[in-house]
């Protein structure tokens, strides 16, 4: 991996792909509409503040890298965008969350209540879209991940302001929450394109590696990182009593006094004393531990695309591996 990001980098990766970009945009704008104003006010809200959009990529660049020719990716890139933006108007909701990509979160300027509606909105419209495409093995991935998320959702409610969490368990949140949707994402592209049993398995263990590098690079923002840069408060994860990889490594490798203050912080939820925290997780190594299995995670997503034919498109799902951990934001 290298060493930083040209900020251009992930422009880059999506030059590809950028009318089949802008194909899925527009059929986001189409599926958005409803007659309940409200309906279309939040959704235009949130899907307009952008983000990185990795999700739809993942499943334009499968599909392009297995000679797909058709319309039908654009679609189902715009599915698993609707179902990503559900999962975070519910997350913003339930995490009590004020700032998102740089704005105020939906749930802080619309309410909680409008929030949930409007996400349970694009959970349904997403369905109906994956319905409109007569395909059993789509439904059957998108419904089988949804599923998943909200697993992973639970549990992670279950683990808050629990310092007991175990490394494993923290990965099966990051496995459930995060990654199966980025394994669902890979998984359409490959099989939208006709590629085999086997060659959609590569694809959904891309995915899902990827989701994983992604999701601990997170975690390292949320002490490391800038708030501006990210587009979220720095600090979160700690202010919400979430027991992430960073702070699960310093409550097994730490001092009996670092212990104890996380320990209390993430009962309590306690951001006042974040400085020290991010203290304790620079100094014994915690961030450096967590950004080496992020790149580990991403090692393997580009490992499991190696019998993938060499294309522009290959080229862009491995620096999107690179962009995973070398990323600021």
């Amino acid at each position: 991996m290298s060493a930083a990001t040209p900020p251009a980098q992930q422009n880059n990766i999506t030059q590809s792909i950028a009318a089949d970009m802008d194909a899925v945009n527009t059929v986001i704008r189409q599926r958005l509409h409803s007659e309940v104003s409200l309906v279309n006010q939040i959704a235009e809200y949130i899907i307009s503040a952008g983000g990185k959009r990795i999700r739809p990529v993942l499943v334009l660049l499968l599909a392009n890298a297995y000679g797909y020719r058709g319309t039908a990716h654009h679609e189902l890139a715009a599915v698993v965008e609707f179902i990503h933006t559900a999962t975070l108007l519910h997350d913003d909701v339930v995490d009590e969350s004020s700032m998102r990509r740089g704005r105020q979160t939906a749930n802080a300027l619309f309410g909680n209540a409008a929030s949930v509606l409007v996400g349970d909105f694009l959970y349904s419209r997403s369905f109906q879209m994956m319905v409109s495409l007569e395909n059993m093995r789509v439904m059957q991935i998108l419904s089988d991940a949804t599923n998943v998320i909200a697993e992973g959702e639970v549990l992670q409610l279950l683990n808050m302001h629990d310092p007991d969490v175990s490394h494993e368990s923290y990965l099966k949140v990051i496995r459930s929450k995060t990654a199966k949707l980025f394994e669902a994402a890979a998984e359409l592209g490959a099989l939208v394109a006709g590629a085999s049993n086997a060659q959609v398995a590569a694809a959904g263990e891309f995915g899902r590696s990827l989701g994983t590098a992604f999701q601990l690079i997170d975690d390292v923002l949320d002490y490391a990182g800038d708030a501006t840069e990210i587009g979220k408060n720095v600090g979160d994860d700690l202010r919400e009593g979430k027991p992430t990889l960073p702070l699960i490594y310093l409550m097994e490798h730490g001092t009996p006094e670092q212990r104890q203050l996380v320990r209390t912080c993430i009962e309590q939820g306690d951001e006042q004393h974040f400085d020290a925290v991010l203290a304790a997780v620079t100094a014994s190594g915690a961030l450096d531990y967590t950004r080496r299995e992020a790149e580990t995670a991403a090692r393997r997503a580009a490992e499991s695309i190696t019998d993938l034919p060499d294309s522009v498109y290959k080229q862009s799902l491995l620096q999107l591996c690179s962009f995973a951990v070398d990323r600021n934001h």
